[in-house]
Formats: structure tokens, C-alpha cells, sequence
């Protein structure tokens, strides 16, 4: 863990929630006595875990109705960063502008009018055209930008592909729709979870739009994947732009935490700066290597140990189960 020489007040760009917290003792019993003590979120794109679709503004306004408001005002200012491109270019990122979110689309926007990111749209458009199933759909691909906007990131968690099968993928690695059965990695993500938290409710699905929205940003190398076929839009410029988010976080924030899990994970994160971030290295949570380490690396509360020391609200992980 980072030495306290270390530790510093955030930046602007690493947290927009107002004055710090008073300090907390970190050394916690478990999950509910640590949300006990915990700062309230305040902030409209990290709410708590509760489930607000009935609740209102002082003015009478739902929180559903104000949030679509939002949204359609991030899709115009989106649209408004790219006003300089021709018509053409406007057409061949029109999933870009009508679905990411305005803080990404305005750190990502120098590498949406790369060559490579051209090519890359061309490749999905044939993709298209010749009747290939793609996951996840259109609409998904960019739901992290959505949920975990940059000014919001407290926790990176890198994924390889989406998943491939039906209806499972919907933007977050590791994470399924609700009604799709559990992958075995996530079921063994619940039990790393458990070993570090005993009072931890392992949900019956897999759905983990709720910790995206806390600020655990669940990024994919690959945004996209050919229906039953791992790895096939591998190496077709994806990459590229993943990295590109990365190198943003690793270098205009400070105090995140990076879970990096296997190999593949590990090579994506080797340049992270290790003296303004923590790093956590564990073998992939698959079957095939979870013994070796990954149910007891213990991550997820040394993630919360470390935001809780730099003054930054810590994960609620119990949040997923049923109610």
C-alpha cells in the first residue's frame, strides 16, 4: 500500500463531491459497519445503492424524468464538441455522439477522428452489413461512459472481451444482465468478496450497474465482440481508444485503484503510475486460475482501505442483492 508521503488532497478532476470527509478508521468489521460511518453521496452521477426511482425533487419532479433530462443534455453537448466535422464524419461517429457520455466523449474526442478509430467503425458497418450478431448491442457499447463518467472513477477494473453469448454483454466487464446465469468468474468474484467481507449477500445475478454508478469504472479492452466467436474484433482498434482511457485516468487523476486480474489485464495496466494510484495484481478470477490467489488477494477491501486513507468515499460492494 502507498506510503502517507504520498497521500495528498485531490485534484479537481479526481473528485467534484465537495469537502472532504472526516477522517474514518479503516481498519472495518465488515461492509455495513463501514457504510455506516461513510460519507452520503451527493452527487447526481454517484448515487448510493438505494433504489430512487420514486422519489422526487423539492420542485415535484421525478428523479427518472430529471435524469432524462440530463441525458438528452449530454447528447447535445456532445454533439456540440463535434460540430466542426463534415456531415460524413458527423454520420460515421453518430453512435459516438448520441451515446457517450459528454465527459468521455470530450477526453476520447481527439481519438474518435484518428485513422485507426475510422477503420475500426468501417470493420463494424461491414460487420453489419454482412448480418453478423455483435455483442453488446449498439446502444451498450458505450454504457460505462454513461455510469462512470472520468470525473467520477474511484476503481478500474479491465476485462479482455465482452462476453459473447445472448444477451449476456451490456457494457461492463464481468457483468451480465439480469435473467442470464452468472458467469463462473463473477460467481468467483462474489466469493473473493465474501472472504474480505463475511457479512457480504452474493446476488442472484450478475448485474453490476451499481457499482459502475458508485464509481468503479468496468472497462473491456475490446467494446465489442462477434456473437459465439471469443477475440474476433481483437486488434481491430479498440485497443487503441481503451488505452487512451487509461492513459487519462493514469495521468490527470489521482487515488484510484486498479484491479488488474491476469495477464492480459496486467500488460494493459503496466504503465500505471504507482506513486499517485494503487495497484492490485491477482491471477484472473476464472476457474481455470482463481486457486491460485484471486479468492483471497483480499482487493476489494484494500481498494476501500486505500479510498477511505485519501479522503474518497469507499465502494458499497453490498449493494447487488435481491431485495
Amino acid at each position: 500500500m502507498q506510503n502517507s508521503s504520498n497521500k495528498r488532497p485531490l485534484s479537481d478532476d479526481s473528485d467534484k463531491s465537495g469537502s472532504a470527509p472526516k477522517k474514518q478508521n479503516v481498519r472495518q468489521v465488515s461492509l455495513l459497519s463501514m457504510f455506516k460511518k461513510a460519507t452520503p453521496v451527493t452527487t447526481t452521477t454517484t448515487p448510493d445503492c438505494g433504489d430512487k426511482k420514486n422519489d422526487t425533487t423539492e420542485k415535484g419532479t421525478s428523479t427518472v424524468d430529471a435524469l432524462e433530462v440530463s441525458l438528452n443534455n449530454q447528447k447535445r453537448e456532445t454533439k456540440d464538441l463535434f460540430k466542426d466535422l463534415d456531415e460524413v464524419m458527423k454520420t460515421t461517429l453518430e453512435l459516438e455522439l448520441d451515446t457517450m457520455h459528454y465527459e468521455w466523449a470530450k477526453v476520447l474526442k481527439p481519438e474518435l477522428t484518428k485513422p485507426y478509430f475510422i477503420e475500426l467503425k468501417k470493420f463494424l458497418k461491414k460487420e453489419a452489413a454482412d448480418k453478423k450478431t455483435i455483442y453488446p448491442p449498439a446502444p451498450k457499447i458505450y454504457s460505462w461512459t454513461e455510469l462512470t463518467p472520468p470525473s467520477q472513477v474511484k476503481i478500474v477494473i479491465i476485462g479482455q472481451d465482452p462476453y459473447h453469448g445472448v444477451n449476456q454483454a451490456h457494457g461492463l466487464c464481468f457483468s451480465v444482465a439480469k435473467g442470464v446465469r452468472i458467469p463462473p468468474s463473477l460467481e468467483n468474484i462474489y466469493k473473493a468478496l465474501k472472504n474480505d467481507y463475511s457479512d457480504f449477500k452474493a446476488p442472484k445475478h450478475g448485474f453490476l450497474e451499481k457499482w459502475a454508478q458508485q464509481g468503479v469504472l468496468m472497462l473491456n479492452t475490446s467494446l465489442t465482440v462477434r456473437a459465439g466467436e471469443a477475440a474476433s474484433h481483437s486488434n481491430k482498434g479498440w485497443e487503441k481508444l481503451t488505452d487512451a482511457v487509461i492513459k487519462h485516468i493514469n495521468e490527470k487523476k489521482a487515488h484510484v485503484v486498479f484491479m488488474l486480474w491476469g495477464s492480459h489485464a496486467q500488460a494493459k495496466g503496466a504503465k500505471i503510475n504507482k506513486s499517485k494510484h494503487l495497484v492490485l495484481k491477482s491471477v484472473h478470477p476464472s476457474p481455470l486460475s482463481a486457486y491460485r490467489g484471486f479468492l483471497t488477494c483480499g482487493h476489494f477491501k484494500k481498494a476501500n482501505e486505500y479510498l477511505l486513507e485519501n479522503a474518497r468515499d469507499p465502494i458499497n460492494w453490498n449493494c447487488l442483492a435481491d431485495d
